[in-house]
C-alpha cells in the first residue's frame, strides 16, 4: 500500500511541472505589442532591470509614474536612452519631467520606439527585389503625472498613445499606467508597486490581440551609507500576462556620488540574465548637471543588449 502511494505522489510530481509548463507556453505568443516590455535606461538595466522599488529619475516615466513626484521641485529632468537589441534592432526612449509653479505635482512627457533599416521588398516572381523598401516599427507617446500626498508616499499615472507599422499597414490603441511608491523609513527603504499598459485590444491586419499588462512590487534599500561611499541593493517581483513569473534583483555602488557601479541578475527570463554597467555624474555649469551611463545585459543566445542613457538636470 505504501509503495502504491509513493508511486502516485512520485508521478504526480512528474506530472505537475510538464502540465504547469504547458499553461505557460499556451499564453506565449498571445499578446501584442510586445516591444511595451523591453526596459528602459542603462542605470536601471545594469542594476538588472530591478528598479521600481528606486525610480528616482526621469525613467521612472516607464519604471514607475509615481517616481517623478521625488525630483526636485525646483528643476527639470530630460532623459535619453538608446538600446542596440537583438535582430538588428533599435530601442530608442527619452523623457522629459517638469513642473508648473502653483501646481502640485510633476508632469512629465515620454516618447518610445523600436524600429529597423528599410528592407528590401522582394516577391516570389521578383526574389532579389522589387525596388521598393519597407520598414516595422513600433511607437508610443505618454504624457504622466504624479504628486506626493504625504511625506512618505506619492501616487501617479501615464495616458499612452500606442502606434504600430508595417509597410502600408498600421494601428493604434491606447494604454494606462499607474504606479505608487512608499518610502518605509528605516535604512532609505522603499516599496514601489506598479501597473502597466492596462489597454484595450489592438486589431491589426484583421487580427485582435491584446497588449500585456504588467504588474510589478519591488523594494531598495541602503545597504551601506559610509562616508562617500553608498549601496543600494533592490528586489523586483513581476507578473506578465504571457510568461512565468520573474524576479529582479540588482544594486548600486557609488563614490563620491561621481562614479557609480550596477550589476544584477534576471530570474526566470527566456532570454535575459547577467546584467552590469557603470555611469559618471558631471556637473555641467553651476545650476545644471549631468549623468552617462551604459549597461550590459546577456541575453543568452541572442548574443547582448547595450544600453547608453544620458540624463540633464537643470
Amino acid at each position: 500500500m505504501r509503495s502504491a502511494v509513493a508511486t502516485i505522489g512520485v508521478a504526480a510530481l512528474l506530472l505537475a511541472g510538464p502540465a504547469g509548463a504547458a499553461d505557460i507556453f499556451e499564453k506565449v505568443g498571445t499578446f501584442d505589442g510586445q516591444f511595451l516590455k523591453i526596459n528602459v535606461g542603462a542605470r536601471a538595466e545594469g542594476m538588472g532591470g530591478a528598479f521600481v522599488g528606486v525610480a528616482d529619475d526621469a525613467t521612472a516615466l516607464y519604471w514607475n509614474a509615481a517616481g517623478i513626484a521625488r525630483i526636485d521641485p525646483d528643476k527639470s529632468e530630460f532623459s535619453f536612452n538608446q538600446a542596440v537589441w537583438p535582430g538588428d534592432l533599435q530601442f530608442t526612449q527619452a523623457g522629459y519631467v517638469f513642473h508648473l509653479k502653483r501646481f502640485p505635482g510633476a508632469f512629465g512627457f515620454s516618447v518610445r520606439a523600436l524600429y529597423m533599416d528599410p528592407m528590401i521588398e522582394t516577391t516570389a516572381f521578383q526574389p532579389n527585389g522589387t525596388g521598393n523598401t519597407f520598414d516595422a516599427g513600433y511607437m508610443t507617446a505618454g504624457l504622466t503625472y504624479a504628486r506626493s500626498f504625504t511625506d512618505k508616499f506619492s501616487a501617479g499615472g501615464t495616458i499612452h498613445f500606442i502606434h504600430e507599422g508595417l509597410a502600408e499597414f498600421s494601428q493604434q490603441t491606447y494604454a494606462v499606467d499607474v504606479g505608487s511608491l512608499y518610502d518605509v523609513g528605516a535604512l532609505g527603504m522603499r516599496i514601489g508597486m506598479a501597473i502597466s499598459n492596462i489597454g484595450s485590444q489592438i486589431t491589426f491586419i484583421d487580427r485582435a490581440g491584446r497588449i500585456p499588462p504588467m504588474f510589478r512590487v519591488g523594494t531598495s534599500l541602503n545597504l551601506l551609507q559610509r562616508g562617500d561611499q553608498k549601496l543600494i541593493g533592490s528586489f523586483e517581483f513581476s507578473h506578465p500576462p504571457d510568461n512565468a513569473e520573474r524576479m529582479n534583483v540588482g544594486a548600486e555602488y557609488s563614490f563620491q556620488k561621481f562614479a557609480f557601479l550596477r550589476g544584477g541578475y534576471n530570474l526566470n527570463y527566456d532570454a535575459e540574465g547577467m546584467a552590469a554597467g557603470a555611469g559618471f555624474h558631471i556637473p555641467v555649469s553651476v545650476a545644471g548637471q549631468a549623468d552617462v551611463d551604459y549597461s550590459y545585459t546577456d541575453m543568452k543566445d541572442l548574443g547582448g543588449a547595450h544600453r547608453f542613457s544620458i540624463r540633464f538636470q537643470f
